[in-house]
């Protein structure tokens, strides 16, 4: 089972689970702003990649944070940051025993289909 992990009005997020859907693999949805985001989900997937991949620098949310805030960042701010404002996530994250990304990536996902189905 395929956990995507976005919120709802995100486009991309969208562009996931319709993917998904069309394919007919069986995925929830965990909307991090309106179901939560904790420590462990973010450790759990920064065991899988790099954690700065999880960081949304081009979000609005990020452009708001002050620049003393920014800096100088660190795996534990980051983190800090991501659960306060679940916003800073770069969405969608796609989790499952056999696949982990970042991302919207028909190709990626296309792989993961030709492993798994």
């Amino acid at each position: 089972m395929v956990t995507v992990f976005g919120i709802k009005s995100c486009d991309t997020c969208r562009k996931a689970r319709k993917y998904f859907a069309e394919h007919d693999i069986e995925f929830t949805f965990h909307d991090v702003r309106d179901d939560g985001l904790d420590i462990q989900m973010l450790e759990r997937w920064a065991a899988r990649i790099d954690w700065n991949k999880l960081l949304n620098k081009q979000s609005l949310t990020w452009r708001k944070i002050p620049e003393v805030d920014r800096s100088d960042m660190t795996q534990n701010k980051a983190f800090a940051l991501m659960i306060e404002n679940p916003t800073l996530v770069k969405r969608p994250v796609l989790e499952s025993e056999q696949f982990f990304a970042v991302g919207f990536s028909e190709a990626r996902f296309g792989e993961f289909l030709k492993r798994n189905v």
